[in-house]
């Protein structure tokens, strides 16, 4: 069977966890430097050893971001750093500055370098100057279409990596400087105010922005596949462990089912409901077939409502007396329906009827995030399954 790597991002120890276990064949990480997420909680160099460790007895991968494009200030502790990197054998890093290439190159420093998606490759002719100078795998800009795709395997057989699911930068890949002009923040060094996030008033009409919608290739999994993509890649480490737990769960199922030839167009409509439920911006196909046009832009009228789905996270069940633990994450009484979900089990509903504090005190709402509480469910659940509020029909 043809295998294809599901690459989830992971901010921290807890959602790189979250990931593997919902089905990741590999996580990205920042460290403490030289990456763009410089707001995340990243990971140290003791954080990122017991990562490593962590994922290679599971058989996974860890890849490291450097990818910021280097000052002259930034150079100070760089082959320090790369050096470090190689010793805790990571799987690789994630670079987009041709500087640092270059200096593992010079250096014979024992690392694996994927072109990071900052460098913005969109053609053949820079896919195979990359492969020349030692890059391993492409990463490819976000703006690639499915020409782009063809030519560059077929030129370079290198591996390639794109992302399928996430934000989108309104600039190109790796370009944007609106964030440096307005608020004094690099984006290209890890600090981007995501200006294109903003609204402004202009004479013609208020609440005007310029931000993308979501990137979604859900409907377009096999044809990547059979363009020799080798890496489905999910944007989103400052994003939260529901968020993520949903979307590589799903697009686990779906890469499966396709790997088997059984996904039918019924389950990926739901799948994509499922994936349009768990995050604030719609999401279209943007780039991969056509050039995105006005109804993949926001610019007027844009609503983004935060999601409170995430009901609760299951940390112990008790199989003898069938009472699950949960921690509370957002508001639900007696009487909702919800649904459990979670790797290795089918997803199922429930019927809240009785909530129990700690102490076995009898509740009729649940209303204190992270608070501790009790319910009788029947279904066998594992620790870091999740309940939802149950808004989709199969």
């Amino acid at each position: 069977m043809k295998k294809v790597e599901l690459l989830a991002p992971a901010g921290d120890f807890e959602k790189m966890q979250i990931a593997f276990l919902y089905g990741a064949d590999a996580v990205y990480v920042g460290g403490e430097k030289y990456s763009l997420r410089a707001n995340a909680k990243n990971f140290d160099m003791k954080t990122l050893a017991q990562a490593v460790e962590y994922a290679h007895n599971l058989g996974k991968k860890i890849y490291v971001t450097v990818n910021i494009i280097l000052h002259n200030e930034d150079l100070k502790d760089l082959k320090e750093y790369l050096l470090s990197l190689s010793k805790l054998k990571v799987d690789a890093i994630i670079a987009s500055d041709i500087y640092i290439i270059d200096l593992i190159k010079k250096e014979h420093i024992p690392l694996i370098v994927h072109l990071s998606t900052q460098a913005s490759v969109l053609n053949e002719y820079s896919a195979q100057f990359y492969k020349e100078y030692g890059v391993k795998r492409i990463v490819l800009a976000r703006e690639a279409n499915k020409e782009d795709i063809v030519k560059i395997k077929k030129k370079t057989k290198l591996e390639l990596e794109c992302f399928i699911h996430g934000a989108m930068c309104t600039s190109m890949s790796g370009r944007c400087i609106m964030s440096n002009i307005l608020t004094n923040r690099d984006a290209n060094r890890g600090y981007c105010a995501q200006v294109c996030r903003w609204t402004f008033d202009t004479a013609f009409a208020n609440a005007f922005s310029m931000s993308s919608k979501d990137l979604n290739l859900i409907f377009h999994l096999k044809e990547l596949i059979d363009l020799g993509v080798n890496s489905f890649k999910v944007e989103g480490r400052m994003r939260g462990i529901y968020y993520i737990a949903t979307v590589i769960l799903c697009y686990r199922k779906m890469i499966d089912k396709i790997l088997q030839n059984t996904l039918t167009k019924e389950e990926a409509l739901y799948y994509l409901k499922i994936l349009n439920r768990c995050a604030n911006r719609e999401s279209a196909p943007q780039f991969f077939k056509n050039l995105p046009t006005k109804e993949d832009q926001y610019f007027i009228g844009r609503q983004e409502i935060s999601n409170q789905d995430f009901l609760g996270l299951v940390l112990e069940y008790d199989a003898e007396n069938k009472i699950a633990l949960i921690e509370e994450r957002n508001f639900f009484k007696k009487g909702d329906v919800v649904e459990f979900f979670g790797p290795e089990m089918a997803t199922f509903t429930y019927t809240i009827n009785k909530i129990y504090d700690e102490t076995g005190q009898e509740l009729e709402i649940a209303n204190h995030p992270r608070m501790h509480l009790k319910l009788k469910v029947l279904n066998p659940l594992k620790p870091y399954a999740m309940m939802r509020l149950k808004v989709i029909d199969k």
